[in-house]
């Protein structure tokens, strides 16, 4: 057994292997591979921060070193102790005699491809999440994810915004329609949540500005590359706000993000191949957007734009998030607030985004007045009975407010334009996937 708190207190990341001036390090690892020269043996050793190669030389390594080198099982568990050397062949021009060599944890026959050019397909990878997360590429995604999450919440809490923790439980329908996933709540129907918009509207309208990243599930049918029945957003609400003020919120976050990213994931980005820019930002009215698609032959619904229309507004207007707002009433949910306040205006407050020809988020002016809530719902056709303890929360004090959603998996697919929005979930929750 390897002592881990004498192992905490020594080990060294292997990025700091190339940096560290000390001679003799300690480092542990999964094994990425090795290689068998006869007179020369090698084991390249690799956790979160990279890789380094491990040099055995017949008559001066240790005779039980040598030979154990080249035996290890790749994705075992290895514990290295040695000389830190240089060697131009080396990658990173550095390399480790060892003097000590341990296998914490040997790993049996592999059942994917972990190697970096795997040809394994993404649902058998799937099926072995655990194991596909050993890969560099996979792990470069989420080291991303992670800077993102991070910067998102970080940007906001600069700003002044609380972080809140919405219910994952809810007693009914929080946007309308049926496609909520049912629980039994003691004697009484549940529902997983399908957003926490209700919530996060009732507090901004005590605390003013919220900031969340919160799980939502969603029981649509659908089998697409862009849609998962489990997801999380990334959420802010704001009171004394209209879409304007929040879409300018949302302009100065995915900057900051993309900043973030560039700045601490350099590495991650170059693995993966992607690159990236910093976007700048472009505003037109949903009219407007019509009339410049169709001059570029692209069909547009009435009161939404189609995955066609998103990517030639990413040909038109590249590295730009463009927002497009004064979106159609018909097209946007019951807690949009309609133009001016008016209860049949055919415009409402409601806008979307879209970055690198993908709708990224929809948000807008919430209505904050009781009687003309009443009426939207029933214009959706939902019952106001059900959303009373929503409604009753603006008849003391409710001002106006706003706000918007990024679903950070979407958001993650979107800047690293991966193919499939699976490949952005740890693991991924779909119509045909319940396991791992």
């Amino acid at each position: 057994m390897i002592d881990l708190e004498k192992l905490n207190k020594n080990r060294v990341l292997i990025k700091d292997v190339f940096d560290n001036k000390k001679k003799e390090v300690e480092i542990v690892g999964w094994v990425h591979n090795t290689r068998n020269l006869s007179k020369v043996k090698f084991l390249v050793l690799r956790d979160i921060s990279g890789i380094v190669q491990v040099t055995g030389v017949d008559g001066k390594t240790d005779d039980k070193i040598f030979k154990m080198m080249d035996k290890i099982s790749r994705e075992s568990v290895v514990y290295v102790k040695g000389c830190v050397k240089d060697s131009k062949q080396a990658p990173g021009g550095k390399e480790i005699n060892p003097d000590a060599m341990i296998v914490i944890s040997e790993a049996e026959k592999l059942p994917i491809d972990v190697s970096d050019h795997s040809k394994t397909e993404l649902p058998k990878r799937l099926d072995y999440r655990f194991l596909d997360l050993h890969r560099q590429r996979t792990q470069a995604i989420f080291k991303i994810q992670s800077t993102i999450g991070s910067a998102f919440k970080d940007y906001f809490i600069n700003r002044g915004f609380i972080d809140m923790h919405p219910p994952s439980l809810i007693g009914s329908s929080s946007e309308g329609g049926t496609d909520l996933f049912k629980a039994k709540y003691f004697e009484q129907e549940a529902y997983l949540a399908q957003s926490p918009q209700l919530y996060k509207q009732m507090v901004a309208c005590a605390m003013e500005k919220i900031v969340t990243i919160t799980p939502v599930w969603r029981a649509e049918k659908h089998n697409t590359i862009r849609h998962l029945n489990e997801c999380r957003q990334m959420d802010i609400e704001m009171a004394f706000a209209n879409a304007m003020v929040v879409m300018k919120e949302m302009e100065g976050a995915v900057k900051y993000i993309v900043g973030e990213v560039l700045k601490k994931n350099k590495e991650d980005l170059d693995l993966l191949e992607v690159k990236l820019k910093v976007p700048k930002a472009k505003y037109m009215t949903f009219a407007e957007a019509v009339k410049l698609l169709k001059e570029n032959k692209i069909h547009v619904e009435k009161d939404d734009l189609t995955p066609e229309a998103e990517k030639k507004l990413d040909e038109l207007f590249p590295d730009t998030i463009v927002f497009v707002y004064d979106w159609p009433m018909s097209g946007k949910p019951f807690y949009i607030m309609p133009k001016d306040g008016k209860v049949d205006a055919k415009i409402s407050e409601g806008f979307d985004a879209i970055y690198r020809g993908i709708e990224i988020s929809s948000g807008g002016q919430r209505v904050h007045i009781p009687d003309l809530l009443i009426k939207r719902l029933k214009a959706k056709g939902l019952n106001p009975k059900d959303f009373k303890s929503y409604t009753d929360s603006f008849r003391f004090g409710a001002p106006p407010h706003s706000g918007w959603s990024i679903g950070i998996e979407r958001f993650t697919q979107v800047l690293l334009k991966l193919l499939n929005i699976r490949e952005a979930v740890l693991f991924p929750r779909d119509r045909d996937r319940l396991t791992p």
